[in-house]
């Protein structure tokens, strides 16, 4: 028995090393960068933990991702990443902003970075890493410089893309070897996440379970939604008319989305009757969720604010340390 366990761990060593020499730490376990959840504290404690924390920048301005990057600095010395969001206004600025404190990842989410985004990224040495939503987009990426992939199935907390992570692994993983690539959508337990490296991946990326975690300085009302819920109850938003786009974000059903369907056809009557222009009503639309995630996380405001989460929100059940998560995870896997 001793023996087939450390064969198995071993095995597993073998499976995570490309992922664990890439970012540098004892685990292949990325963070997702959330919004107003990924910052120093829980970036920092997932870092110490052996896991590889992300800032999530998100719309931080240059001068407050300087200060967040600092102060994470100072609660751990183990490798950590940020993510920036490619359409940001002060994109360029931020990419400076990490080249300038010698930040050793770099990670481009929200669509697709260009050619001269990623050099500048790797200016100082960082490594990148960038999403691919699609096989054709993940050549053209690797073509463009980047050293590493994150492939996130629609299974994914937040803003989402239509594809499930278990075709986009059929579709990447056999075929795209020349950069380390990471599994994110909906992972909640080790086995998952060992069937995706026995396909080729190098790793995994996480988010609804570090969101609970107790170092996360989300709400208490927050992560107690997150326990009660099942993963049924982590649906993407609904787009009522195909003249009024709406970025699908998955999150926990509430009376503020409930009130969103609502809201969406208040406007498109307004719209029809003239009211409205095309500009206006689709401005009215995106705004109805202005401010909503930090309600939710940092308010503990359940019921109108948005509370992200991916479906692997069912697998929360109890809130714990994040060495706890990282350890559950690869005890499950070398089980």
């Amino acid at each position: 028995m001793l023996e087939s366990t450390a064969q198995a761990e071993a095995s597993f060593e073998a499976l995570t090393r490309r992922g664990r020499e890439f970012l540098g730490t004892r685990h292949a376990i990325m963070a997702g960068a959330m919004s107003w959840v990924s910052e120093r504290n829980l970036v920092a404690a997932i870092s110490n933990a052996g896991g590889f924390g992300v800032i999530a920048c998100g719309a931080m301005p240059p001068e407050l991702l300087e200060r967040e990057i600092a102060a994470t600095k100072a609660l751990t010395d183990k490798p950590f990443g940020v993510n920036l969001i490619t359409m940001h206004p002060a994109l360029e600025e931020l990419i400076q902003v990490c080249v300038r404190a010698r930040v050793g990842h770099i990670v481009f989410a929200g669509g697709i970075p260009s050619a001269a985004h990623i050099r500048a990224a790797k200016e100082n040495g960082a490594k990148v890493i960038a999403f691919a939503p699609a096989f054709v987009l993940a050549k053209r990426l690797i073509k463009s410089g980047a050293d590493a992939l994150v492939i996130e199935g629609s299974e994914a907390g937040g803003h989402i893309g239509p594809v499930s992570l278990t075709v986009l692994a059929q579709e990447i993983l056999p075929y795209i070897t020349e950069v380390p690539v990471f599994v994110a959508g909906g992972l909640g337990r080790g086995e998952a996440v060992l069937g995706y490296l026995e396909m080729g991946a190098a790793g995994a990326q996480l988010g609804t379970l570090f969101a609970a975690a107790a170092e996360s300085i989300a709400h208490e009302n927050f992560k107690k939604a997150f326990i009660r819920a099942a993963a049924r109850d982590a649906v993407p938003s609904v787009q009522l008319d195909e003249r009024f786009p709406v970025i699908p974000v998955r999150g926990l059903v509430n009376d503020g989305t409930k009130r969103f369907m609502r809201h969406q056809a208040e406007v498109l009557k307004k719209f029809q009757d003239g009211a409205l222009d095309k500009t206006a009503a689709q401005l009215e639309i995106e705004h109805f969720w202005a401010g909503a995630l930090r309600r939710a996380v940092i308010d503990g405001d359940i019921e109108s604010g948005s509370v992200m989460a991916g479906q692997s929100v069912g697998m929360v059940t109890e809130i714990l340390p994040v060495a706890d998560i990282l350890a559950g995870l690869r005890a499950q896997a070398v089980a």
